[in-house]
């Protein structure tokens, strides 16, 4: 069931993929027995990894070291994206709390995020943190669209919009109205750039975006302003990703990771069996990539290293 399987491997579509990725690697799966495995995050101190499974409503923990998974919290109100602070405190997206919330060291978890112009979130997707300590977050309609994610509801805010959460004040700003369903995101590594992929294709298959745009931030660190299309997926759609520290984006879609050059070229991919919902970079020299396939977590080996959480 686990260790190497068929129908994965690594396909190179340009000469630069060759030194990002060992000539030896092979594809494991770690664990499999979720219905739709979403927002790993790593934990370097115990070396852990935890992700969510959305439809069983629980948050799975890999421990590395032992190469056993457990349950780490259940129920998890069908959280979706996560991401580890500087100060190595869990944040998480919840479709059926609709709401981002932080996990403190003590286990206790305080609610950062509910609501906007006193009307709640649809269903908070993907979360990350920059540097000065603002929490980034996208907030598409799937978790109340019916009773699978989360809970079927009205939108109450009417639109699918990406948020910042100031890291001093906890002011919530609107900083991106113009996206169908904003979903995974990821700041280049020098912070420059926002990344946000739209999945609106995923309701309109004919004429909805499936793409990944890149939005400059503004020299306030607050703002976003001119966005291009950097990538459009050629299998499915792209949901989450991260960059790694030479700003290459490894990008989850439907027939594995693709992996795209900062100037925007396909050099490569990572074929996995599964749709691939999101990423993340872990392992003592953040060299290692966990993928959450749809039932299953894999990873595979690289020659690079992933940005991990940012200080000021």
């Amino acid at each position: 069931m686990f260790g190497v399987l068929e129908g994965t491997g690594v396909e190179v579509l340009d000469p630069r993929f060759h030194r990002i990725i060992p000539g030896s690697v092979r594809v494991e799966r770690l664990w499999t027995g979720a219905r739709w495995s979403e927002g790993p995050a790593w934990f370097p101190a115990h070396n852990t990894l935890v992700w969510s499974d959305i439809p069983n409503n629980r948050m799975l923990r890999y421990d590395a070291l032992s190469g056993l998974t457990s349950v780490f919290r259940q129920p998890a109100r069908n959280s979706n994206g996560n991401t580890v602070d500087a100060q190595g405190r869990l944040v998480t997206c919840e479709h059926g709390g609709r709401q981002v919330t932080r996990t403190e060291h003590d286990g206790s978890v305080t609610v950062l995020a509910s609501h906007h112009g006193g009307k709640r979130f649809n269903s908070p997707n993907d979360v990350v943190v920059k540097s000065d300590g603002s929490i980034w977050f996208t907030d598409p309609d799937y978790g109340i669209l019916s009773d699978y994610e989360g809970d079927k509801s009205p939108s109450e805010i009417g639109a699918c919009l990406v948020y910042r959460i100031d890291g001093q004040s906890g002011e919530i700003t609107v900083v991106a109205d113009d996206f169908v369903k904003p979903n995974g995101l990821a700041f280049s590594p020098d912070e420059r750039i926002l990344y946000i992929a739209d999945t609106g294709a995923s309701h309109d298959p004919d004429y909805g975006p499936r793409h990944i745009r890149a939005l400059e931030v503004g020299a306030d660190g607050r703002t976003l302003g001119a966005s291009r299309i950097f990538a459009t997926c050629s299998a499915g759609l792209f949901d989450g990703f991260r960059l790694d520290v030479e700003g290459r984006i490894w990008a989850s879609a439907a027939d594995g990771v693709h992996i795209y050059d900062p100037d925007g070229s396909l050099i490569g991919k990572v074929a996995i069996p599964e749709i691939v919902a999101n990423v993340c970079w872990g392992g003592p020299k953040l060299n290692r990539l966990f993928i959450c396939g749809t039932t299953s977590l894999y990873a595979v080996m690289t020659h690079t290293n992933g940005v991990g959480p940012r200080r000021a």
